[in-house]
């Protein structure tokens, strides 16, 4: 019984009150402890959008459930959480760029695209300029690397982007879109 309740809660893209409580929790408990993330931003208020609003609770579920360590971070005026995970999230690698790329590979085709996983989480994938302002948080991305919003002149020609931190420095490579590498995820962000 406690199977069907949660997949009927799944496709319907809601917490049960227990699942809720326990989330709120452990995003309170990070928030707390990585204040440099959002300085200025007060808990109550966060929460008080959050539980207005089950469908983003059931995606900022899905980013824990991926290990992407979702928190709340300021991109220019926008406060999003955002995946926070010292490396790319575990949950999420392996991936090629889109869905397009998918179709495309005719052998060992991963079992998803980066973009298709986002969009069924109900997230953005991170561009250049969020990606860029979440490194000035922390350092993220050391050992593993991140696929990025990719421009459509730039995905049109089969490349897709991506970024990492090495020897201090952010930097943004191009890959074919169908690639994938055990290594290599995407961050989503989500407004709140």
């Amino acid at each position: 019984m406690d199977t069907i309740i949660s997949l009927t809660l799944r496709l319907m893209k809601k917490l049960n009150s227990e699942q809720t409580e326990k989330l709120l929790k452990i995003l309170e408990t990070r928030f707390a402890k990585n204040m440099k993330r959002h300085k200025g931003l007060d808990w109550d208020a966060i929460e008080k959008k959050l539980t207005a609003s089950p469908a983003k609770l059931w995606s900022i579920q899905q980013m824990e459930d991926t290990e992407g360590e979702p928190d709340v971070v300021v991109f220019g005026k926008e406060i999003v959480f955002c995946d926070c995970s010292e490396e790319s999230p575990k949950g999420r690698r392996s991936l090629c760029y889109d869905g397009e790329a998918l179709k495309s590979r005719k052998e060992h085709k991963p079992k998803n695209s980066a973009l298709e996983m986002a969009a069924d989480m109900g997230i953005e994938i991170l561009d250049e300029t969020q990606y860029r302002q979440l490194q000035e948080l922390g350092e993220f991305d050391v050992k593993t690397s991140t696929w990025i919003a990719t421009p459509a002149a730039i995905r049109k020609l089969g490349g897709a982007l991506f970024m990492d931190r090495r020897y201090d420095t952010v930097f943004l490579y191009h890959n074919g879109a169908e690639s994938y590498y055990a290594s290599r995820a995407f961050r989503g962000s989500l407004r709140v």
